[in-house]
């Protein structure tokens, strides 16, 4: 009888766990680890990556959380080669425009640069002196300079923003042209980022839903379209500063103005393909380390 009631013991302790967690253990991620974790990390690193998002419509096909889950999932990537924390701060961002589809939450700027800039001062007061933002919304990259800014003038850390430091390490072969497909409008949820969805959370794609999208511009946007796909620098600058702009302005370029499907995109997104989801992840997250482990050879770990 005493042999069996350890069996009975781990069987009812199971029975209780929770049937709906299946999250594994991420090494360098801050909501998994433990104090003590921390403290080992910073022997060896003061880098955090912190991932700025959203909480938005992502066509059909695409989670509310999408940019929530590819920064947070990139920014892990890069520290299983690298060590360096990944500290998310907030879900939703800076998203007025996609309001007109239900589920989207949107923030103030000062809201969002307040909120990260106060959790970048408790990860100072913890021992971290360098940070790198990842911003996985377009929408967020203004008020991601300045809270880089403020880290940078008002306290003892430095910022940077991760895509601009990895930029000049991502690998291109510049001598093929891009393909005719690769040229036509693709934007928000559309086959680029649909392709990098599928690639990071295949599971919570509904590409189902994915299909053909029409995308509906003022007039003088619509114009403006062959120079933007041509790769005209002027007329993307001007192009991306009028549309994507909230209802109450007036631009009629919020998401809902534009197209039906929330994606906005002259493309079919059942183009999509995880293949080219993980060509361009792991450019990358390869990228990243290469800055990261370049950075601290630059400047090592002041112990």
């Amino acid at each position: 009888m005493r042999a069996f009631i350890p069996i009975m013991f781990c069987a009812c302790i199971h029975a209780q766990t929770n049937p709906l967690w299946h999250e594994q253990k991420v090494k360098n991620y801050l909501p998994h680890m433990t104090w003590p974790e921390v403290q080992d990390l910073l022997t060896r690193s003061d880098m955090v990556i912190i991932p700025i998002a959203s909480i938005e419509q992502h066509g059909p096909q695409g989670p509310l959380g999408t940019d929530f889950l590819a920064a947070n999932e990139r920014a892990k990537l890069v520290a299983q080669k690298t060590d360096v924390l990944v500290a998310p701060v907030l879900m939703p961002g800076i998203s007025p425009y996609h309001m007109e589809f239900p589920g989207t939450i949107t923030l103030s700027p000062d809201t969002v640069q307040r909120v990260y800039f106060e959790a970048v001062q408790s990860l100072i007061h913890h021992g971290f002196h360098r940070f790198l933002f990842l911003n996985g919304h377009a929408g967020n990259q203004y008020v991601t300079r300045f809270i880089i800014d403020r880290i940078n003038q008002e306290t003892s850390a430095t910022a940077l923003e991760l895509g601009d430091a990895a930029a000049p390490f991502l690998s291109r072969n510049r001598a093929n042209p891009a393909p005719a497909a690769a040229r036509v409008f693709d934007r928000h949820a559309g086959v680029g980022e649909t392709s990098s969805s599928m690639y990071l959370f295949p599971n919570l794609m509904s590409m189902d839903k994915a299909g053909k999208n029409d995308v509906t511009l003022p007039e003088h946007l619509a114009k403006m379209l062959p120079q933007v796909e041509a790769g005209d620098p002027a007329a993307t600058q001007i192009f991306l500063a009028e549309a994507l702009k909230p209802k109450d302005t007036g631009k009629h370029t919020s998401t809902r103005e534009m197209t039906a499907t929330g994606s906005w995109s002259n493309r079919d997104t059942r183009e999509s393909t995880a293949e080219r989801g993980r060509d361009e992840t792991e450019s990358f997250v390869n990228a990243a380390v290469q800055f990261i482990d370049r950075w601290k050879t630059l400047e090592p770990l002041r112990q």
